[in-house]
């Protein structure tokens, strides 16, 4: 069952808008970072064990490129540079 945020840990995240929160144990002085559950998405492929699939591999590039603005109308330009160069001069 996951823990419940204390009214002052949500105050904190809020607050910290969508960047990681460290968070200090006070009996123990360990610290911890909260991650919202789409930054931990994004880097659970970093802690586990097994490798990615060609086709998991594939799937996180199309999530990184869509990120990246790869998907934007604008990048069409881009993607017909040579062309659209060769008919300036």
């Amino acid at each position: 069952m996951p823990a419940q945020l204390t009214d002052e840990l949500h105050r904190a995240v809020i607050e910290q808008g969508d960047q990681p929160l460290e968070i200090i144990d006070p009996a123990t002085n360990r610290r911890y970072v909260l991650l919202s559950r789409e930054q931990y998405d994004r880097l659970k492929p970093l802690f586990e064990e097994d490798p990615l699939s060609i086709s998991e591999q594939n799937w996180l590039l199309q999530q990184a490129g869509r990120r990246a603005g790869w998907d934007d109308v604008e990048m069409d330009d881009y993607d017909r540079y040579d062309e659209l160069k060769s008919r300036q001069k």
